[in-house]
């Protein structure tokens, strides 16, 4: 008897690191992928995004593989979709009425 109650408290102590390490490693992952994911479906032209190298720019041209970004007057860089690291969200300007 004291060999089985043993064996179900081993069970219940590792299901319960299992939910433990899905609630705190694999979860998070998913969903940061799903919002990356995400991102990459709702970019479009004149977004402003930063690069994983922390370049700053506008998007011109969005191909299959790879987006064409506007660094500077004249200036466009080839970018693969994955190194896109966010888009700027542009924020409406107040205005104060008097």
């Amino acid at each position: 008897m004291f060999q089985q109650s043993a064996l179900s408290q081993n069970l219940l102590f590792l299901a319960l690191i299992a939910v433990w390490g899905y609630f705190l490693l694999i979860r998070p992952q998913r969903q940061q992928q799903k919002k990356f994911k995400e991102m990459m479906a709702n970019l479009k032209k004149n977004d402003e995004v930063v690069t994983t190298s922390g370049i700053h720019g506008t998007v011109a041209i969005i191909k299959e593989k790879t987006i064409v970004v506007r660094v500077d007057e004249g200036c466009r860089i080839e970018f693969d979709r994955e190194s896109i690291a966010s888009v700027k969200v542009s924020e409406a300007k107040v205005e104060v009425v008097k």
